[in-house]
C-alpha cells in the first residue's frame, strides 16, 4: 500500500517543534529552523532586573512598553520570524499585527537579546535580520564572550560596527526607545 506524504513548510515544522517542546524558543531565520532550549535562571533574571529598570525609568504612559518574547515578522525571507527575549515596542503595537503571533518590525524600538546555547544566531544572523527590518537599537548581553554589545541606527538594511561594554561599565540606551534608561554591564551578564 502507498502512503501518500505531505511535505512540511518551514512554518509547519516551525508550529509542529513548538507544540512538540513546550518551553523551547522555535525562530526561523534567513530561512533556517532553529531551536532554543528554556533559558536558564540567570538568563532570566537578566531580562528581570532590565524589565524592572525600564518601569523605574517610567516607561508606564510613556508611548511604549516592554513585553518578552513577542514574535517578530522578519521581512528577509517569507516564513523568517524572531522571537526576542525582551523588545520595547509602541503602545499600540497590536494594530501591527502581520500574522499568527508575529509583529511588523516599525512598532519595535529596542529588542534585546541574552545569549544561551544558540549564542551564534544572535550574534550572527539576527545582526541581519534586524538591521534588514529596520530596527533602531539592538542590545545584546553577550554572556559567551562577557561583553555587551550595543547596535543602532541601521543604514540600508545594516548596523555599524557594535558599541562594546566590558564589566564595570554601563550602558545608556538611546532615547529613541521612549525612556532614559542606563544599564549595568555585570548585571545584564549575571543577571
Amino acid at each position: 500500500m502507498a502512503v501518500l506524504q505531505h511535505e512540511l513548510t518551514l512554518g509547519e515544522a516551525a508550529e509542529q517543534l513548538s507544540r512538540a517542546l513546550p518551553g523551547h524558543r522555535v525562530e526561523i531565520l534567513q530561512g533556517r529552523l532553529t531551536v532554543t532550549p528554556p533559558p536558564d535562571g540567570p538568563h532570566g533574571r537578566s531580562l528581570t532586573k532590565l524589565c524592572r529598570a525600564l518601569e523605574r525609568a517610567g516607561i508606564e504612559g510613556s508611548g511604549a512598553e516592554w513585553i518578552q518574547g513577542i514574535g517578530l515578522w522578519l521581512p528577509t525571507l517569507p516564513e523568517d520570524f524572531a522571537i526576542p527575549d525582551l523588545s520595547v515596542v509602541d503602545e499600540d503595537f497590536d494594530d501591527a499585527h502581520v500574522k499568527k503571533n508575529y509583529y511588523a518590525p516599525n512598532v519595535f524600538r529596542l529588542v534585546v537579546e541574552v545569549t544561551s546555547s544558540n549564542w551564534s544566531d544572535d550574534l550572527g544572523p539576527k545582526v541581519e535580520c534586524y538591521a534588514q527590518a529596520g530596527l533602531p537599537v539592538y542590545l545584546i548581553a553577550d554572556r559567551k564572550h562577557d561583553e555587551v554589545l550595543l547596535y543602532t541606527d541601521p543604514t540600508d538594511g545594516a548596523y555599524g560596527d557594535p558599541e562594546r561594554f566590558k564589566r564595570g561599565q554601563s550602558v545608556a540606551l538611546p532615547p529613541s526607545i521612549g525612556v532614559k534608561v542606563t544599564l549595568d554591564v555585570d548585571t545584564l551578564l549575571d543577571g
